[in-house]
């Protein structure tokens, strides 16, 4: 089982939000001193009441979202995405290091711990560029044993099929902590995010060499972002997946948070879900049982 993440971090430190090798964990990399400054300033967010600041998400409107658990104890690990019947999109720091057979994904709830449906899952792939450069190409493929069965709390959320315009308002959904270390909602959360294009957010980020065109960024003037249990979670626009959360800094601090594009790897999707082979861009788990 997943230990509860009970570590301090100061705003001197960047926050990846991950769970591996069955331990949480944290990366961090220093900031600039343009960044610290900012910080030091007055951006700092709010640490209270979301995922982080955001509010309670009813049933029926995030359909394609899961949690992805372990097998033992059925504890919340990370968000993920319905993009069909068999396949789930997730980060791949939420599934690097684990045996498939570990693996749980549950469907159609607002409450983690009470799943209209739980499924095995019989395979995955991680990019084979996770992690090169370092927080790129942090996307990973679900397949299920066996197909979802879709009603009116559970259905496919759509690929996109254009590029985000700057400015465009998405959906975060996930049970990611309400407060910096704080534990995992009973509750969704959902938080609205606005699309800052790559230029734009990396004047902000002072040009950080781990953002990438590979990212898409996020932010809001309210304090509203991501935090440690969201890793892997939906970022929707129009009815289409347009981000997975990977990193940012620690919880909604006034930076952008970045997620992995789904635009960006869509000739990666489409190829893993055609089926193996020696040409694609992948890392299947087989590890053995």
């Amino acid at each position: 089982m997943p230990l509860r993440l009970a570590y301090a971090i100061t705003t001197t430190t960047i926050l990846l939000i991950l769970l591996c090798s069955g331990v949480a964990a944290i990366r961090e990399a220093p900031l600039s001193a343009k960044q610290q400054e900012r910080l030091s300033q007055g951006v700092s967010g709010s640490f209270q009441g979301r995922i982080i600041d955001g509010s309670d998400a009813e049933l029926g409107l995030a359909k394609y979202q899961i949690s992805l658990q372990g097998a033992n104890y059925y504890d919340h690990m990370c968000g993920g995405a319905i993009i069909n019947e068999r396949y789930i999109l997730t980060a791949a720091h939420c599934v690097y290091g684990y045996n498939p057979d570990y693996l749980r994904v549950a469907t159609g709830t607002v409450r983690w711990a009470e799943p209209d449906a739980r499924y095995f899952v019989e395979e995955f792939w991680v990019h084979c560029n996770y992690n090169f450069p370092d927080y790129s190409n942090d996307i990973a493929l679900i397949k299920l044993n066996d197909s979802i069965v879709f009603n009116e709390v559970t259905q496919p959320v759509a690929l996109p099929t254009e590029p985000l315009a700057n400015g465009t308002e998405l959906l975060l959904t996930g049970w990611g902590s309400t407060e910096l270390w704080g534990d995992t909602p009973d509750l969704l959360q959902k938080a609205s995010l606005t699309y800052v294009d790559y230029p734009t957010c990396q004047q902000i980020m002072d040009n950080d060499p781990m953002n990438a065109h590979c990212h898409v960024c996020t932010l809001t003037t309210g304090g509203q972002g991501a935090c440690h249990g969201d890793s892997g979670g939906p970022l929707t626009a129009n009815g289409m997946l347009y981000g997975l959360v990977n990193w940012g800094y620690p919880c909604a601090v006034g930076y952008p948070d970045s997620h992995a594009s789904v635009y960006f790897y869509l000739d990666w999707i489409r190829s893993m879900m055609k089926g193996p082979c020696q040409s694609c861009h992948c890392y299947a788990s087989n590890y053995p049982n």
